[in-house]
């Protein structure tokens, strides 16, 4: 069974940093496009930033261009999203989506004082 498990959430104040990670088991995680979105309460679900499975294209939401950065190490099959200079609008659900098709859980991320 295909799964993606994202971590790294949490509370955190205007211009920290957070890195969210994405594991994905059940399939070959080094063909897979990744990709991380974000859904605000009642706002449609954004996308943030895309990577190709050897990394060779990065592409990012021009909101988050320059703070936020996608990696992944397909040795782990893991995905990452390391957000830095974080606003409160960056605030929401961020989710794992692989192929455009399957998605994670979800990991809450709220940037409050």
């Amino acid at each position: 069974q295909a799964q993606l498990v994202e971590s790294g959430g949490g509370l955190v104040q205007p211009g920290g940093s957070l890195r969210l990670s994405c594991v994905g088991s059940g399939f070959t995680f080094s063909s897979a496009f990744m990709r991380w979105y974000r859904q605000a309460p009642g706002k449609g679900r954004e996308l943030v930033a895309a990577i190709s499975s050897a990394s060779a294209t990065i592409n990012y939401a021009n909101s988050v261009k320059g703070r936020f950065t996608i990696s992944r190490d397909n040795a782990k099959n893991t995905v990452y999203l390391e957000m830095n200079s974080l606003k409160p609008e960056d605030t929401a659900v961020y989710y794992c989506n692989r192929d455009g098709r399957y998605w994670g859980q979800g990991t809450q991320v709220t940037v409050s004082s």
